[in-house]
């Protein structure tokens, strides 16, 4: 398992943020993608799943939502989805707007994991340390778009994905 080691106090500071009223999760191609990480974390160590992280730009990514129609509906991915990861959305729109606290959690994750483009899917694990309540995260690995020939991108993401899990 590689973990992450740098500082993120700013994604501590983010990530001990009280559940976001409202904005918890939502239904997408029969799967329920959290938005709020304090949900995750609970549902993570609940069912001891990993956290499957959706790096996106909703609203304006051609190849997020080329992802989504590829993998993520395919009935192979929710299934596997179901059985082994907990959902979680970290969305970057341009046509709306967040709530602050989203906003924040979003922006720290992304800076935390260093992403730079979208598609991006980042696997982790975390614990809470119980003195101070903060999070500590431990990635196990990244994907983006599979490179596999049309009508194989299902496949392929969950070939990758399935080697990431192995080695968890």
């Amino acid at each position: 398992m590689a973990t992450i080691n740098k500082s993120f106090l700013l994604v501590l500071i983010l990530l001990c943020f009280a559940a976001l009223p409202g904005i918890a999760q939502h239904q997408k191609h029969g799967l329920t993608w959290y938005t709020d990480i304090n949900k995750v974390y609970e549902l993570s160590k609940k069912t001891n799943k990993p956290v499957f992280a959706f790096f996106t730009g909703s609203d304006w990514c051609g190849w997020c939502h080329k992802l989504e129609k590829a993998v993520f509906s395919k009935p192979g991915f929710q299934q596997w989805a179901k059985n082994n990861v907990i959902l979680l959305e970290v969305d970057f729109p341009r046509k709306k707007e967040l709530p602050q606290a989203l906003a924040e959690q979003n922006s720290g994750l992304q800076n935390f994991f260093q992403v730079q483009g979208y598609p991006t899917i980042w696997m982790f694990s975390m614990d809470k340390d119980p003195k101070n309540g903060k999070y500590n995260i431990s990635g196990l690995g990244s994907l983006g778009y599979p490179r596999a020939e049309a009508g194989k991108e299902e496949a392929a993401f969950l070939t990758n994905a399935n080697a990431i899990l192995k080695n968890k």
